[in-house]
């Protein structure tokens, strides 16, 4: 979900790696260049990973104002900013619950060729709105439309995220329609945890699900440790009628 790719954003790594194995290379035919190359890889890969864990920390505390901050450069650089923009900024505001600001994103977006283009992201928005405003059967439509379009050429780890992503937007529309099947919850704990993004909006999903199954612990370890959410998010409400559920 997101913008247009940007050509050669790879390149900057790829020229890494490959100074990194040629280092690599003489290290093996030389000791004297072991301290120099392990000071290398860890100053070539500890700074994204270093990035990639504060991402997920931002993504997780629920705070949609810092996340659109973060995203903030991205969405600046971003082809077609008067319809991508405000489509980024729905996805961002739905992922954690705020409706009525992603009604209001959407409503901004220019209806121009990236409108079309974006409908994979479009329906990934209007899916979780209709979900979480308790439009069910309209969510469960658009999740299962999402689910049926062409997986994107992205390689097959991309691939798989997506089609892990769509899974748990289907299981969480029918985590909130009462209409699960067993394997929802691994679904949405799995997508949980591969797609921080929405971490919190499918662990509810699971939760709603456990409760439904009569396993009122499993529900209590999914929600353990939540944001306190805004009254701007329905996850407040959410979070406030699971945890009356548990305790009764």
């Amino acid at each position: 979900m997101g913008g247009p790719a940007r050509p050669f954003r790879h390149l900057p790594l790829v020229i890494s790696v490959v100074c990194a194995i040629s280092i690599a290379q003489m290290a093996r035919h030389d000791p004297r260049y072991l301290v120099p190359t392990g000071l290398i890889l860890l100053m070539i890969g500890l700074p994204p990973l270093l990035a990639r864990r504060r991402m997920r920390r931002v993504l997780l505390s629920g705070d949609v104002k810092r996340v659109l901050s973060t995203w903030d450069g991205a969405i600046q650089r971003v082809m077609f900013p008067e319809t991508m923009a405000p489509l980024m900024a729905a996805t961002a505001y739905a992922a954690y619950g705020w409706i009525d600001a992603a009604r209001t994103a959407l409503e901004r977006a220019v209806k121009g060729p990236a409108w079309d283009a974006a409908l994979e992201q479009r329906l990934f928005i209007e899916a979780l709105l209709d979900t979480f405003q308790g439009d069910r059967d309209r969510g469960l439509l658009k999740a299962e439309e999402l689910e049926r379009m062409p997986l994107p050429a992205a390689g097959l780890l991309g691939r798989r995220r997506v089609a892990r992503l769509r899974r748990g937007i289907s299981a969480l529309a029918r985590a909130f329609a009462h209409r699960s099947d067993r394997s929802d919850v691994k679904t949405l704990k799995t997508a949980a945890s591969s797609t921080p993004l929405m971490h919190w909006a499918m662990r509810y999903g699971a939760a709603v699900v456990a409760i439904d199954q009569g396993d009122l612990l499993g529900a209590r370890e999914l929600i353990a440790g939540a944001p306190e959410w805004p009254e701007q998010s329905a996850f407040r409400v959410f979070d406030e009628e699971l945890r009356n559920l548990i305790m009764a």
